[in-house]
């Protein structure tokens, strides 16, 4: 009997597919939903079984359609009625999404293009109460698998459609499309000649003079006059130019001191070349005023072509001008404002702030005087630069939702009342009036300062205290000459311990940084964070100093960090930055120097399941090796472990890196 009632089950099962598929065909065909319905309510089972049912015939039908190469209008068609399915209630929300997921995982690009405008025109449709929190998921991951396949440099309007298309369906406050840590594109690297012995600039400047002196005056036409700039290019001024790029793509090197140095001579240098060397708005700029009004066709790069070739012509363009003034404001507005997830070290001294200042001044005045209509440019990039100090407080406050809601209409607002002045009973005698709450502790406290509203503005409000502050004492505790016992250390106070948690949140970058390391306790976490902080943190000065001794011992350590020797520079600790531009030439090979590094298995296994990127599986083989105390992260130890793995090349590149340094 059991037997005979499965096959009877069977059977049922495969009548109803047969059924749901040829209504299926039938609502395609008739473009109509009706055949549909009809089907929905003569299907046995629950309403959640008769929607699996009609689900899976949509997927079956869609199959057959892009195996038999339908058209594009087809595969629309059947992703319609599967909105009006969900509409009418036959199907689950999720079906459109997982059709749509289907097709463009099957066709190829150019029709991928199409299938995504019908997905662009049905954003209010995606962004309804029916269809969003089912399908969001499913539009973000398949977007992502788009741009994976599609390329930055050949693709790059689809790309920027896509990016719209996430834009306009997803709340602003969305985490998932918040840069909420304020991390830079390292990997937007802008490769240029940096062999001078390569370079063909000195020679082209001669060839043009020779060839200029053979050409006999009025032979050549106004019109055919060479558009050449008269800048005096050399290969000092492309490399210095090119290489500005550099702290555009990571501004944190600015903070450092020699870095800064360097960003400051190069600066100099090219804006003195802009300020020396202005355009006028000559015929070129004509040119270009007529083909805007004939609607002529402009092109976009996504990246700066670096040629020597092109250096002269660049310099010659208003717009490519422009491109690097907006740059350099751009940087500076970064380092001048709060950020909250920047370290507590990147602090700009006051003469870098005047630069700035200074600087800032001059490159809206280059720009203004940038041919065409450079004041009204001008004047646009300061009040967009000014707007978007709005959007820095709002991801600084932790981007809270624009959407507020409203109060209900039953809560009723309570009338004005106008409070009643103080009895004559509660005031002192006495000139001052000193208002008397029945306790002499009290009375002490409210009269401190009667005014609320200034009591709550005082500057003795400002509570939280400064990292070297607050971790002062724990630093000092984790000193093993101190010999301070476990159970006496601050770390182990439950108090001390929750502020400690808050205040790293607020203002330390460690305690968002992922890591692999595994604590069992909050105070052996602390402890590994004081550790931390006692590397970064300066140590507290016990005299007062004139800002002539602190500017001398300052050209002290850089000439001392200048001379040093390789083999002292080794035995330093590395820093983030090593890390990060090591961590892109190991990428692939990581793997092979995991294990001399004391890296276990497990480690090994986490950091593959993390990432797919090898660059950021050896960046984060790294960042776990810095964070072990059995053996200290110096580059001397790094250079051994690439040895013993084999990897001869990169240990010897690291070498000759802290030789040049």
């Amino acid at each position: 009997m059991r037997i005979f009632h499965d096959r009877i089950e069977v059977s049922r099962f495969i009548c109803v597919r047969i059924s749901s598929h040829n209504c299926t065909r039938d609502a395609l065909n008739n473009k109509t939903i009706k055949p549909l319905l009809s089907a929905f309510s003569q299907i046995p089972g629950s309403e959640n079984e008769k929607k699996f049912t009609l689900d899976q015939a949509f997927r079956v039908v869609l199959e057959e359609e892009i195996i038999n190469k339908a058209s594009c209008e087809n595969v629309l068609a059947i992703i319609s009625l599967a909105i009006n399915g969900v509409t009418e209630g036959i199907c689950t929300a999720s079906t459109p999404f997982v059709l749509l997921g289907d097709v463009l995982d099957c066709l190829p690009l150019d029709q991928c293009d199409r299938i995504f405008t019908f997905v662009e025109k049905n954003v209010t449709t995606w962004k309804s109460n029916t269809f969003y929190s089912a399908g969001k998921n499913y539009l973000l991951r398949m977007c992502n698998d788009l741009l994976r396949r599609l390329s930055k440099s050949q693709n790059t309007v689809f790309c920027g459609r896509i990016q719209l298309f996430l834009a306009r369906l997803f709340p602003l406050s969305e985490k998932s499309g918040l840069n909420l840590q304020s991390q830079f594109n390292l990997e937007n690297i802008t490769v240029f000649n940096t062999n001078e012995q390569e370079s063909t600039l000195g020679q082209k400047h001669i060839e043009e003079r020779e060839e200029g002196m053979e050409v006999e005056e009025g032979e050549m036409g106004d019109d055919e006059a060479p558009t050449s700039c008269s800048i005096p290019i050399d290969y000092n001024l492309y490399r210095k130019f090119w290489s500005l790029q550099d702290y555009f793509r990571n501004p944190v090197q600015c903070y450092e001191k020699i870095s800064w140095k360097t960003f400051l001579k190069y600066s100099e240098e090219v804006l003195a070349v802009f300020k020396s060397y202005k355009l006028d708005d000559t015929q070129a700029s004509r040119k270009k005023l007529e083909e805007l009004k004939t609607g002529g066709e402009h092109v976009y790069f996504a990246k700066f072509l670096t040629s020597e070739k092109l250096m002269d012509l660049q310099l010659s363009d208003s717009n490519f001008r422009r491109h690097i003034l907006l740059q350099y404001l751009i940087l500076f507005q970064y380092l001048k404002g709060q950020v909250k997830f920047k370290s507590s070290n990147y602090v700009l001294t006051d003469e870098q702030s005047l630069w700035i200042e200074d600087t800032t001044k001059l490159v809206y005045q280059l720009l203004s005087e940038n041919p065409p209509d450079g004041e009204r440019f001008s004047k646009m990039v300061e009040h967009i630069l000014n707007t978007e100090e709005n959007w820095n407080s709002w991801k600084n406050e932790g981007c809270p939702s624009f959407v507020k809601e409203r109060l209900g209409d039953s809560k009723q607002i309570r009338p004005f009342v106008r409070k009643r002045p103080a009895p004559e009973d509660f005031l002192g005698k006495g000139p001052n009036k000193k208002i008397l709450m029945g306790n002499e502790e009290l009375t002490r406290l409210w009269n401190l300062c009667p005014d609320n509203m200034e009591a709550c503005k005082s500057e003795s409000r400002e509570y939280m205290p400064t990292l070297e502050e607050f971790f002062e004492e724990a630093i000092e505790q984790a000193v093993p000459e101190n010999m301070v016992e476990n159970e006496y250390k601050a770390v182990n106070n439950s108090n001390y311990g929750w502020r400690a948690l808050r205040l790293l949140a607020r203002r330390s970058p460690h305690f968002f940084q992922p890591t692999n390391q595994q604590f069992k306790s909050l105070p052996e976490y602390l402890e590994n964070m004081v550790i931390k902080l006692a590397k970064e943190l300066p140590p507290p000065s016990e005299e007062i100093k004139t800002g002539e001794d602190e500017d001398e011992e300052d050209n002290d350590a850089l000439l001392k960090e200048n001379n040093e020797s390789p083999d002292v520079q080794r035995d330093k600790l590395v820093t983030g930055e090593q890390i990060e531009l090591f961590a892109n030439r190991l990428s692939e090979y990581w793997k092979l120097l995991a294990p001399y590094l004391d890296m276990k298995d497990s480690d090994i296994r986490q950091i593959e399941s993390d990432s797919e990127d090898v660059k950021m599986r050896a960046k984060q083989l790294l960042v776990a090796w810095q964070d072990q105390e059995e053996i200290p992260a110096t580059l001397e130890n790094l250079i051994t472990a690439l040895n013993k793995a084999g990897l001869h090349d990169l240990a010897e590149s690291l070498t000759n890196d802290t030789e040049n340094s």
